[in-house]
């Protein structure tokens, strides 16, 4: 399919590729890898013919497709909407479409035996590319990326970049290209879309290139593990945990043979150094000095990862309850975001919040930090607690003219140069490195530096919104290992399962407009919600976790007319039965409340009939609810 041969290629005085070769089959489904700056993403380009090789040379058969997701696909911008530009994938489709509308219009005044042969012939070409089904195709994408089905008519330029991203994917895939490039994917996706085009990928005909660094997303689509290397493109004939497996393996060979090579190397150059003076040995010592030139060295074994080699330190110790929320309910105007949710945090406490975007995560950070307020219930701090919230607009308050040291010496720990020299070491940043201005460094640089002003704080509390973006595979150990390491309490919102299995012992979701926790590690947790889907499937009742309605207002939140001396005797029998029925919706949502709690214990899951008898109890008070809800509404405005 296509073959890339001896590769060369340099930026500038620096080399990325130095005679790289490999060969992409129909089917291969390749994880691509290697540190940051190793040329993961210039390979991708240079296979497009955006870049030119400086040597040998890429190969590919005139009917191969190439589909390219970038991070420049985030500027791409349009009045149309999200599904008119997930369309365009269609273009020739599109394009006949448009022909057989006008044949159509023609018909009108011009009805010929000749027109009726060019759209007959437009048809069948047109049905050939699958046009009366490529608006369904691009819909159904769409919803699997995350959107809405009312989010399909809307403008692209209304949604933010990484939703932008997420149409941009979903025209990619809907061209079906013969090889998909995907670069960094899942940066701009939740869970369930990255759960969702994992699925979609594995069942893809054609061959896929993926940088991520993902290694659950790697492990789920990918049967192939290509590693960038000095230079080089090292196969892996399976998906990124084989990879890491097998390179243990080859490590240990190569340092095996490194170690060997060296001590042969040794002794032929003391003989040299004995006996180069010898009439006797010295046309073998000499001969022993062409063998040394000719030799093709064994590169040594690159040292491990950057471990973490710092302490956290607290000025103050907090008491056992970190927070508590009660009541807490919040929402924007007539959008709900939250409600009747508590929130309890034990000194300790390991927590990942995880889930879908648009539910409320980063809502919910904000309100636990204070930086929001909620439109109901209280927010209470424990004693001698000290937060530290890490998002990605931290990286914004960044002061752009500092050098990395001095930044962190600004961020007030107290350390000294040797002690954030090494936490700088442990964020790779090493030597000179540490003098760079803020303004230089990249994305991935900056989050890495901010990470490491929020852990130095001295903060007993620490609130994380997605920190693992823009960090490569190596930087987000350094954060498991930090983590780890780290005594205090903390909440974090990641979409690497990963990251998350390692460092949190709660997870924490939301469903139904409240905060639900469970007590266990995330592949714990993904097992009891595959239990539960499976058992409410059985049951023939709809899944647990599928969105809700909201919830109408209470009764209570507008004010009950008052009954005046001049009202009717059709008013104030309106007035009576409006009484009535607040009693009865008050009533009721006390009811719905206890099978929802009913519903949220996991062992009713292992009871087919009481789930069944309880769900069908739910939604019948729930019909009843949305009826009272409705009649009190008429009778409030009469």
């Amino acid at each position: 399919m296509i073959s890339i041969s001896d590769l060369d290629f340099h930026f500038g005085s620096r080399t990325l590729y130095d005679g790289a070769s490999l060969h992409i089959k129909p089917k291969d489904k390749i994880g691509l890898v290697g540190l940051n700056g190793t040329g993961k993403s210039t390979l991708l380009r240079l296979l497009v013919g955006e870049y030119k090789p400086d040597g040998g040379s890429i190969s590919m058969s005139k009917e191969v497709s190439l589909g390219f997701l970038n991070q420049d696909l985030l500027s791409y911008d349009s009045h149309e909407s999200i599904l008119i530009v997930a369309m365009q994938a269609f273009a020739e489709a599109l394009e006949l479409q448009k022909k057989i509308d006008e044949i159509l219009l023609k018909f009108e005044t011009d009805y010929t035996d000749d027109l009726v042969d060019k759209l007959a012939t437009l048809q069948e070409r047109f049905e050939a590319l699958g046009g009366y089904t490529m608006q369904s195709k691009a819909e159904e994408i769409l919803e699997g990326l995350g959107f809405s089905t009312d989010d399909l008519q809307k403008p692209l330029k209304t949604f933010s970049g990484g939703w932008r991203m997420r149409v941009m994917l979903a025209k990619i895939l809907l061209q079906q290209p013969s090889l998909l490039l995907l670069d960094e994917p899942t940066n701009h996706l939740d869970l369930p879309s990255i759960k969702w085009i994992e699925n979609y990928l594995a069942g893809y005909e054609g061959a896929v290139i993926i940088v991520s660094h993902d290694r659950e997303f790697l492990n789920g689509t990918t049967n192939t593990t290509v590693e960038v290397s000095g230079g080089k493109l090292h196969p892996y004939a399976g998906n990124y945990s084989f990879y890491q497996e097998e390179k243990v393996l080859r490590t240990e060979i190569q340092q095996g043979a490194y170690d060997n090579q060296q001590a042969a190397i040794k002794q032929a150059e003391r003989f040299i150094e004995r006996f180069k003076a010898s009439a006797s040995k010295a046309k073998q010592a000499q001969s022993r000095v062409k063998a040394l030139d000719k030799l093709e060295r064994i590169e040594a074994v690159a040292p491990d990862a950057a471990r973490v080699n710092f302490k956290f330190t607290f000025s103050q110790q907090p008491g056992r309850h970190i927070l508590r929320m009660e009541h807490v309910g919040k929402s924007y105007g007539e959008k709900l975001i939250f409600r009747d949710t508590h929130v309890h945090i034990e000194r300790g406490d390991k927590i990942a919040l995880i889930g879908a975007n648009g539910k409320g995560k980063s809502t919910l950070m904000r309100l636990v930090a204070g930086a929001e307020t909620p439109t109901a219930g209280k927010h209470q701090l424990g004693h001698n607690v000290i937060m530290a919230f890490y998002a990605q607009h931290q990286l914004e308050s960044l002061t752009i003219d500092n050098e990395i040291l001095q930044e962190m010496n600004e961020a007030g720990s107290k350390r000294n140069e040797m002690e954030l020299r090494s936490v700088l070491g442990s964020f790779l940043f090493t030597g000179d490195d540490v003098y760079k201005k803020i303004k230089v460094l990249s994305g991935g640089e900056k989050s890495r530096v901010a990470l490491a002003k929020t852990l130095i704080s001295e903060a007993n509390f620490l609130l994380l919104d997605e920190p693992t973006n823009h960090l490569d595979m190596q930087s987000v150990n350094i954060l498991i290992q930090a983590l780890e390491q780290y005594e205090g309490t903390f909440i974090v919102i990641s979409h690497d399962r990963y990251f998350v299995e390692n460092v949190a012992t709660k997870i924490w979701y939301i469903e139904d407009y409240q905060l639900k926790e469970y007590p266990g590690t995330y592949h714990e947790y993904e097992q009891w919600q595959d239990e539960r889907e499976k058992a409410a499937k059985k049951a023939g009742l709809p899944s647990p976790s599928a969105p809700k309605p909201a919830p109408k207002p209470a009764a209570v939140a507008e004010p009950v007319p008052t009954v005046n001396k001049t009202s009717s005797p059709d008013q104030k029998k309106a007035l009576k039965e409006l009484a009535e029925v607040e009693a009865n919706i008050d009533k009721l949502e006390k009811e719905m409340a206890v099978y929802e709690k009913q519903l949220a214990d996991p062992k009713i899951y292992q009871n087919t009939s009481q789930l069944k008898d309880t769900t069908m109890k739910f939604e019948q008070v729930k019909k009843e609810l949305a009826k009272l809800n409705d009649r009190w509404e008429m009778l409030a405005e009469m």
